[in-house]
């Protein structure tokens, strides 16, 4: 893990906000090349990522302030201006209300701008997970012997803390892995001086992030390949919507998630409504799309 990547003097370089820059970066230019290919002004993009800058960071940070309202109360200041701490589904609702809300004051299409951004937006979110990756933030999934499973003990949030809740239901994993013996052993210290334990450093998870890029990856070359067929104008931001929420539901189940409903945590349940609107919207602009002209481009 390298959470912090390099320093200039005060300045210091954060893998995660190289990374989401990045994302925002990638799917500002996806955007752009989807407009023109449209016949809109492909210098939109620029508007529309600022936007999604601003706006799905102060969602992304209001929600999570939310789900840790207690911890919030207690320390206002600190939660509200550190740099981690965000829920995506805050932002994505948030950014994805102001961008419609600009297009729709701007008189242009907006079903046409939420296909270009879904094809943007599945890739760009994978590419920003991968900060969550090299952070080492708490993003990362519960034990596993596969050949991939990562060690996560020089990332900002120790898998001693993180796994603690997931222990308290799994007694038989938390004896098998010694949990107990092996977190209370101080084993170093990582770049930024704080203390790993003995579990941190021999512990391998799941590196949710890097399969969140992975399924990024497979949704944006789908959607990709499918962009240029014939649909109602809004068709293809709705299976971007079902793609999105189903590789967010698998994926939750590896993560170390409080489950609110059902066995369920809330990001799953996020999911499932986000997944019945795809679902119901695709069924919506395909009935009337015998009615009105259909996206030809």
């Amino acid at each position: 893990m390298i959470p912090i990547l390099f320093e200039i003097g005060p300045i210091k370089v954060h893998s995660f906000g190289l990374m989401l820059g990045i994302g925002f970066i990638l799917g500002s230019y996806i955007l752009s090349l989807e407009l023109k290919r449209k016949g809109l002004d492909p210098n939109l993009a620029s508007a529309i990522t600022v936007l999604a800058v601003v706006f799905g960071i102060a969602g992304a940070k209001i929600l999570y302030l939310i789900e840790n309202w207690s911890a919030f109360l207690a320390r206002p200041v600190d939660m509200a201006f550190s740099a981690g701490g965000l829920t995506w589904y805050g932002g994505f609702v948030l950014g994805m209300t102001a961008i419609s809300v600009y297009i729709k004051r701007k008189k242009i299409p907006f079903l046409k701008i939420w296909d270009g951004l879904g094809v943007a937006l599945i890739l760009a979110y994978g590419v920003a997970r991968l900060g969550c990756h090299f952070a080492g933030d708490g993003d990362y999934g519960t034990p596993t012997t596969l050949p991939w499973g990562t060690i996560y003990a020089q990332g900002v949030a120790k898998p001693t803390e993180m796994l603690r809740e997931y222990f308290d239901t799994h007694a038989e994993e938390r004896k098998i892995l010694a949990f107990d013996s092996l977190s209370v052993i101080p084993a170093g210290r990582d770049r930024m001086g704080h203390t790993y334990s003995r579990f941190d450093e021999i512990t391998s998870l799941h590196p949710t992030p890097v399969y969140e890029l992975l399924l990024g990856m497979v949704g944006f070359l789908f959607l990709w390949r499918i962009r240029t067929t014939p649909r109602p104008d809004g068709a293809l931001f709705m299976i971007y919507l079902m793609l999105a929420t189903t590789f967010r539901f698998v994926v939750e189940f590896l993560r170390l998630q409080p489950k609110l409903l059902y066995g369920l945590s809330e990001a799953q349940l996020i999911s499932i409504a986000l997944f019945a609107v795809g679902l119901i919207g695709t069924f919506i602009l395909n009935s009337k799309a015998p009615r009105q002209s259909t996206s030809q481009q």
